[in-house]
């Protein structure tokens, strides 16, 4: 049954209802944060494996034998499945006609839209089929402030604004800066800008963000190592994209409003939010290298590396390495 965005909180909190959960959407972060709640929910534990039965791409030929098995201690078991494929629909099927009391946990960040998996979850009334992606303006702002309310914790409006522009697209990279800001604030503590800027920096900082801007700068080898780092920890190619594109966009305000007759130095800070300090020097870098017509170009390109890491059984990573790479060179335009 396809869950609507309004009623996942909602399904993830009676996760005990249903016989499987299958996650899936551009946000590994976020799938992996609500795969985690629900096995949590019904086996009290993530990692005890009496309990529980993690199963990888390697080990997913055992889904049926690990969904049928009985508890040894009592309770409901919880096969939590990670990296789900198509090649997985068949033995899901037999699970799904088999009578098992085990919960089936599926993390299917890779799957398409007409993916059988997806079709066989979405047709049947006892499976929950959930979208992951990435949070967005007014969401990734509830999102932040409602993790910090949770703790008595304000954050002044103009420190969101800024925060909500240097964070990353992962939900776990999200989730990781507000516990960093939790901590910073302590119970009950209020957080201004200078205090966020000084918890969080640049979010990485941001891996993500020093590719883009290591690339626009012309700097392969550092764009190369921070992309490869933002994969590492979890990022995903339309995160990437996402980043890229809004750094261009970023860049042509700046360049268009120069190009207007603004100052340079004025114009950066005019932006919302402004170039955090540290960002300074390469965001000027990029403008020293790039003209408005040749980011307006880029950021094309950008639209179009993004569409195509969505279609069905896209290289995605490896398009992503590609345009990085491309974005070392500045476009004639």
């Amino acid at each position: 049954m396809k869950i609507d965005a309004r009623n996942i909180g909602r399904t993830l909190d009676d996760a005990g209802s249903w016989r499987a959960i299958v996650l899936h959407g551009d946000d590994t972060g976020l799938i992996r944060e609500r795969a985690a709640q629900a096995v949590r929910l019904v086996a009290g534990t993530t990692d005890d494996p009496f309990q529980v039965a993690q199963l990888d791409r390697e080990t997913q030929d055992r889904l049926e034998e690990e969904a049928t098995a009985l508890s040894l201690i009592g309770g409901r078991r919880v096969v939590w499945v990670r990296d789900g494929q198509d090649s997985l629909a068949p033995l899901f099927k037999r699970v799904l006609d088999a009578s098992t009391d085990a919960l089936v946990v599926i993390e299917a960040p890779g799957v398409t839209a007409r993916s059988k998996l997806r079709a066989l979850a979405e047709a049947h009334k006892q499976v929950a089929s959930i979208a992951c992606y990435p949070e967005e303006g007014r969401a990734l702002s509830q999102t932040v402030t409602e993790a910090l309310a949770q703790a008595g914790v304000t954050i002044d409006r103009d420190a969101l604004i800024w925060l909500l522009g240097v964070l990353g697209a992962d939900r776990s990279g999200v989730r990781g800066e507000v516990e960093k800001l939790l901590l910073y604030a302590g119970p009950n503590g209020r957080l201004d800008l200078p205090a966020v800027q000084d918890c969080v920096g640049d979010a990485g900082g941001n891996s993500l963000e020093d590719a883009a801007f290591s690339a626009l700068c012309g700097n392969r080898m550092m764009a190369d190592q921070a992309l490869e780092r933002a994969l590492a920890d979890g990022a995903n190619p339309v995160a990437v994209a996402r980043t890229v594109l809004g750094v261009l966009v970023r860049l042509q305000k700046v360049a268009q409003a120069v190009q207007d007759g603004q100052g340079r130095a004025e114009a950066m800070k005019s932006l919302k939010p402004p170039v955090f300090f540290k960002r300074t020097a390469t965001f000027g870098q990029a403008l020293d290298r790039w003209s408005l017509p040749a980011l307006t170009l880029a950021a094309r390109e950008t639209q179009a590396f993004e569409l195509a890491c969505k279609q069905s059984a896209s290289p995605d990573l490896a398009l992503c390495r590609r345009h990085i790479a491309s974005l070392c060179t500045v476009r004639k335009a």
